[in-house]
């Protein structure tokens, strides 16, 4: 089944389960699963957001326990991190202390194409 075909079939058959109608059934058989599910996700735009997601997780991890109770990364954008903090205290001591090293060990872990830039909020 050629890409096309199974994104036109992919969008009928979620339409068709939105609309509660019938469901066909797929004659046709993938040989390889993981390249039909790359592709979906690709399409989807999922790949960034599973990016993203990972990043999120790794929080607590890459600023440690203090940091990450007072802070939380909200969303990855063109290569910035844009992180949400409670205090203002904590927000110099990220932006004027550890900035670089936050970005840096974010770098290492996920590219530097990925991470470029982190923006901090209230």
């Amino acid at each position: 089944m050629t890409s096309k075909k199974y994104t036109q079939f992919i969008r009928k058959r979620v339409l068709q389960e939105w609309r509660g109608l019938p469901q066909e059934r797929c004659l046709e058989q993938s040989s390889d699963v993981s390249e039909v599910l790359s592709q979906v996700i690709q399409k989807l735009g999922l790949k960034k957001r599973f990016q993203e997601e990972e990043i999120m997780s790794v929080w607590h991890e890459i600023v440690g326990d203090f940091l990450a109770s007072h802070s939380e990364p909200l969303q990855l954008r063109y290569g910035t991190l844009y992180v949400r903090v409670i205090q203002p205290t904590v927000r110099y001591e990220l932006d004027r202390v550890w900035k670089g090293e936050i970005v840096r060990k974010l770098q290492e872990r996920f590219g530097s194409t990925k991470i470029r830039d982190m923006k901090l909020s209230f």
